[in-house]
């Protein structure tokens, strides 16, 4: 079997532009959960055992090693530092078994931690999620520069994470950019 690493998206370093970080988050191994027809039930008991809870509707569970957030109806996408979860679609799909449909996401995503005090009026350049009243753990699905995000609201106030196409990521880091900058 091959030894193979995941490269970044990007491979770009932190950007700090103003008051605001811009990261490429290489670090966090995700796997999708969806729960075969009749099977919610039995799912929800699986993902309070790994999570705690269940990620609600725009919501996220931000717990470590393992944290969540609701996709859509019986569907989430779990994350966990890849460094000791690089399976962790295989480990998700021992617990769920034939209850779930368990999807390697890791290579699918790129992700984006902007942290800063001027987080809030580039998000509200980048797209419509109400980011000052959004509290941590809400997450919205929305449209940044023409592309299907996951924006996640974390515990600090000024820390927002954004998951888009790993197929547009140096687009979407060209809009990041270009959002701070006009908040700088």
């Amino acid at each position: 079997m091959h030894d193979l690493m995941l490269a970044p998206a990007l491979g770009c370093a932190p950007q700090t532009i103003g008051t605001v970080t811009i990261t490429e988050n290489t670090g966090v191994a995700l796997a999708s959960v969806a729960a075969r027809h009749g099977k919610s039930a039995s799912c929800e008991r699986v993902l309070k055992s790994v999570l705690g809870a269940v990620p609600d509707i725009g919501k996220a569970v931000l717990r470590d090693p393992e944290a969540g957030f609701w996709m859509g109806p019986d569907q989430w996408m779990i994350g966990a530092p890849m460094e000791t979860h690089e399976t962790l679609a295989d480990h998700l799909k021992t617990k769920f078994g034939a209850d779930a449909s368990i999807t390697e996401q890791s290579g699918g995503w790129v992700i984006f931690d902007v942290v800063g005090e001027k987080m809030p009026d580039m998000c509200e350049i980048l797209c419509n999620v109400p980011i000052r009243k959004m509290d941590a753990g809400d997450v919205q699905r929305t449209l940044i520069h023409q592309l299907g995000c996951f924006v996640i609201r974390r515990t600090n106030a000024d820390h927002i994470r954004i998951l888009g196409p790993r197929s547009s990521a140096q687009s979407l880091h060209h809009v990041l950019t270009t959002a701070a900058m006009a908040v700088a």
